[in-house]
């Protein structure tokens, strides 16, 4: 158990900054799960532009690697390209 005052403290702020992460990292996989569960390419490209956006929170806020949202995003959209194509 933490003895000093200051890593009481660092107790308190890491559970803090764990239940918002988890928070961010759960809207973050939920906002995926619609691009890659959509039926058709063009409910998809909808569901595209929210789970970018929420990847880039997640990175703006730490929860993910900058470069780790870029390769999740580059994924997600080629995906959806190949559904285009798939459709025509």
């Amino acid at each position: 158990m933490a003895t000093s005052k200051q890593s009481q403290k660092r107790i308190r702020t890491n559970e803090k900054a764990r239940v918002a992460n988890k928070a961010i990292r759960g809207v973050m996989k939920s906002a995926v799960k619609g691009v890659t569960s959509a039926k058709d390419a063009a409910e998809a490209k909808l569901q595209l532009a929210a789970a970018m956006k929420r990847l880039d929170k997640a990175a703006k806020a730490g929860v993910i690697h900058k470069n780790a949202a870029a390769r999740r995003k580059s994924r997600l959209a080629r995906k959806v390209n190949a559904m285009k194509v798939k459709a025509k």
